[in-house]
């Protein structure tokens, strides 16, 4: 399904921007006897372009001194990977109570999604989680990541299940105040992010329904997952619910779902493989007839549809 990287990206650059958003606000501060916020940023004049719209909810990324958005600006300017975790360590360290502290944690999240390192997607991400609890992007990609990589022979798996399941809910519940936008971000791509936030997270939900064999949630979580990512159809979302369907015995839905799943699934794709089985052999079983209620099915059926790694994107 759609990356968290193109949804953290609609964000990023607005964030990654505050460089040059917050540049002014900050030296304005150092000279000059502004007033501060609780916070101890700066408060901006009325019309300033930094000045967040009324009532938006969103948070407001602010440095509280020019020595600590100069360390920022030079943390945020490594491109290695090692070296910018390395530096958003060191920042966190220097400067323990930054806002900032979670841009850069979030930066070299995606940096790692990038590189396909899912174990490092979680622990930048916990620790993003950690220096702001309350921000969706980082939510929900720790939480779709664990999901997707959580195996049934893990000795951990219930914890990891708890904590996906846990952190795809908090992105669901702080979506409207939790986002870093600044204020000029177009409101148009902000409320494309939060759909595809609200996707990843209704799906993780289902996943991990799906895993604790409770069918009946993960046909709810996975509708709305559908619902909110209506205008870009993701096969996979298709095939994971049609496996639900199929599991409450709802033979017909699961078909409708699975011929979706073919419909929008890339040639090729592994997605596309596993939709034409469930396809087929749902074929198969509705044409024979079972009884009402019968649990009759092949034991091809999947126990849940692919888990794709968190930074790929299967159709």
């Amino acid at each position: 399904m759609k990356s968290i990287i193109v949804i953290a990206s609609v964000l990023w650059v607005a964030s990654a921007s505050l460089a040059q958003t917050n540049a002014a606000p900050v030296q304005a501060s150092a000279q000059s006897a502004a007033p501060q916020s609780q916070s101890g940023a700066s408060n901006p004049a009325p019309g300033n372009p930094q000045t967040p719209p009324p009532n938006s909810g969103h948070q407001m990324l602010q440095p509280k001194s020019p020595a600590e958005y100069q360390a920022y600006l030079d943390a945020n300017s490594k491109t290695d990977v090692v070296q910018a975790e390395a530096a958003a360590n060191d920042f966190a360290a220097k400067y323990p109570d930054s806002e900032l502290r979670t841009a850069l944690y979030q930066r070299v999240m995606n940096l790692y999604a990038h590189a396909n390192n899912t174990d490092k997607v979680i622990d930048l991400g916990r620790k993003a989680i950690a220096a702001d609890p309350t921000n969706p992007i980082p939510l929900v990609q720790v939480a779709s990541a664990i999901a997707e990589s959580t195996r049934d022979t893990d000795l951990d798996r219930q914890q990891r299940l708890t904590e996906a399941a846990k952190d795809a809910q908090a992105a669901i519940d702080n979506i409207n105040t939790g986002l870093l936008v600044p204020a000029n971000a177009d409101p148009a791509r902000v409320e494309g992010a939060k759909h595809s936030i609200l996707t990843m997270a209704y799906d993780t939900l289902g996943m991990v329904d799906l895993d604790r064999d409770d069918y009946a949630s993960a046909e709810q979580h996975l509708q709305k997952a559908i619902a909110e990512n209506a205008a870009n159809p993701e096969p996979v979302l298709y095939l994971r619910l049609s496996v639900a369907q199929d599991k409450l015995k709802q033979y017909q839905q699961a078909l409708d779902s699975a011929n979706k799943a073919v419909q929008y699934a890339r040639p090729g794709t592994a997605v596309q493989s596993l939709a034409k089985q469930q396809q087929e052999r749902l074929q198969k079983l509705i044409g024979g007839q079972p009884p009402a209620g019968s649990t009759a099915a092949p034991d091809a059926q999947p126990k849940q549809a692919p888990t794709p790694n968190a930074t790929s994107s299967p159709q």
